[in-house]
C-alpha cells in the first residue's frame, strides 16, 4: 500500500508541475503575444479601375508596417487581409462575404470605386460591420439613414461639384458641356451637376457618356465642339480620361477642359501625356503637399505619407493611395478607441472629429458619414506635366 500511495503521490506532484509550467507558459504568451486583430480591404487592384486599386493595395501595405512597427492598436498587431475584387461588382459583394464569414474582420477599407462600394453595402448592412470605402460617389453614404454601418473617406462628388462649380462661375464660364463615363461613378457626377450647375447660374448645353472601356471618344467631343461651350466638365478615371483627353487636344477644342478628381494620380499624365497640360481639376491636397504653408494642419501628414509611399514603392503618390490610407487609418483610430467590437467601432467612426487625413480634415456625424467639405479640396492645373496650384 505504502508503494502504491507513493506512485500517486508522485504522479500527483507531475501533473500539478506539468499545470504550473503549462499555466505559466499561457500567461507569458498572452502578454508577449496578443489577438492579432483583423482588418479587412478590398479594392480594384485588377480590370478597368486598377489605377486606383494598385496605390491603393500599396498604400495598405505601407499602413500595415506602420501600425506593427509601433506596437499595433493597443499592443495588438494588425492582419490586413486584402482581396482584388477585379473592377467587378459581383466580385465585390464575394470579397465582402469571404472577409466577414470566413476570416472574421473587424471592419473592411474600401471597395475602389463607386459601382464596387454600392455593391455591398446590402451585405454590409445585413451583417452589421464598419466599411470605410475609398470611392467619391454620395450615395454610398447617403441617405444616412440607410447607411448606418457605412462610411468613407473620399471627397464626395457633391463637395467636388460644389468647389468646380464655384471655379467655373469665378472664370466667367456660363456654357458647360459634361461628358462622363457610364458607370456609377460618371452617372453620380452627372447627377449632381446636373442638379446644382443651373443653381450657380450655369447653362448645359451638353450631355454626353462614354464606356469605361471605349478607346476613342471622339463622336462625343465633336457633338460637344459643334455646341460651341465656355468650359467642358468631364467625369471620369484613367484609361478613358487619358483617352478623351487626347481626342480632346487632336480636335483642337480651345476652352477649358475641367476634369473632376477622378485623374488625381500620375497614371493620368502617364496615358495623355503632353495633352494633359492645360487640363484644371478640383482634388486634394497630396498631389502639391510640399508647397503648402508650413502651418496647413495637413502638410506633415501629407508630406510623410508621399516620402514613405514613394520610398517604399519607387512609383509616386496618388491621391487614390490616400484614400484608401485614410480609410484604414479612421478604422484603426476607432480601434483604439473601441476596442475589437464591431458595434463599438461603428460608433466611434461617427464621432471622430477634427482628423486630419490625407484627403482632408474629417468632422464625422450621424448626419455625415464622410466628414468632408469643399475646403477638403484646391483646384490643380497640369503644366509640363506637374501639378500646380491655381488658387
Amino acid at each position: 500500500m505504502k508503494i502504491f500511495a507513493k506512485k500517486y503521490l508522485i504522479l500527483f506532484l507531475s501533473l500539478t508541475l506539468l499545470l504550473t509550467i503549462t499555466s505559466g507558459c499561457g500567461s507569458s504568451d498572452q502578454k508577449g503575444d496578443q489577438e492579432t486583430y483583423k482588418i479587412g480591404a478590398i479594392f480594384d487592384i485588377t480590370g478597368p479601375a486598377s489605377s486606383l486599386g494598385i496605390p491603393e493595395r500599396d498604400s495598405a501595405l505601407l499602413i500595415e508596417k506602420e501600425i506593427n512597427d509601433r506596437g499595433g492598436i493597443n499592443g495588438h498587431k494588425i492582419q490586413l487581409i486584402i482581396e482584388d475584387n477585379e473592377s467587378n461588382e459581383t466580385k465585390a459583394v464575394q470579397a465582402a462575404k469571404k472577409l466577414i464569414e470566413v476570416d472574421k474582420v473587424l471592419a473592411i477599407a474600401g471597395p475602389s470605386t463607386t459601382g464596387t462600394s454600392m455593391a455591398i453595402i446590402d451585405t454590409i448592412q445585413k451583417s452589421q460591420i464598419p466599411m470605410v470605402s475609398a470611392a467619391a460617389g454620395s450615395a454610398i453614404v447617403n441617405p444616412v439613414d440607410q447607411r448606418k454601418w457605412v462610411f468613407k473617406s473620399a471627397q464626395s462628388d457633391s463637395v467636388v461639384v460644389d468647389k468646380l462649380t464655384d471655379y467655373l462661375v469665378e472664370t466667367k464660364a456660363k456654357k458647360i458641356a459634361f461628358l462622363s463615363m457610364n458607370n456609377a461613378f460618371g452617372d453620380g457626377g452627372r447627377k449632381v451637376f446636373e442638379t446644382e450647375a443651373p443653381k450657380k447660374g450655369l447653362e448645359i448645353v451638353a450631355l454626353e457618356k462614354f464606356g469605361a472601356t471605349d478607346n476613342d471618344m471622339t463622336p462625343q467631343l465633336t457633338k460637344i465642339k459643334s455646341v460651341k461651350p465656355d468650359a467642358v466638365v468631364v467625369w471620369a478615371i484613367p484609361p478613358s480620361a487619358s483617352i478623351l483627353t487626347k481626342n480632346y487636344r487632336q480636335l483642337q477644342i480651345d476652352v477649358p477642359l475641367i476634369h473632376s478628381h477622378g485623374i488625381g494620380n500620375q497614371a493620368f499624365i502617364d496615358l495623355a501625356q503632353d495633352a494633359a497640360n492645360g487640363v484644371i481639376f478640383p482634388v486634394g491636397r497630396l498631389l502639391v503637399a510640399e508647397s503648402l504653408p508650413a502651418d496647413n494642419p495637413q502638410k506633415s501628414v501629407l508630406v510623410k505619407y508621399a516620402a514613405d509611399y514613394e520610398a517604399m514603392f519607387k512609383q509616386p503618390r496618388s491621391t487614390f493611395g490616400g484614400h484608401a490610407y485614410d480609410s484604414i487609418s479612421l478604422i484603426v483610430a476607432a480601434i483604439e478607441k473601441a476596442g475589437p467590437d464591431r458595434i463599438k467601432i461603428r460608433d466611434e467612426l461617427e464621432k471622430i472629429q477634427g482628423f486630419a487625413g490625407i484627403s482632408g480634415i474629417f468632422n464625422m456625424s450621424p448626419q455625415d458619414h464622410n466628414g468632408l467639405q469643399k475646403d477638403a479640396l484646391v483646384m490643380v492645373k497640369i503644366e509640363n506635366n506637374k501639378w500646380v496650384v491655381v488658387e
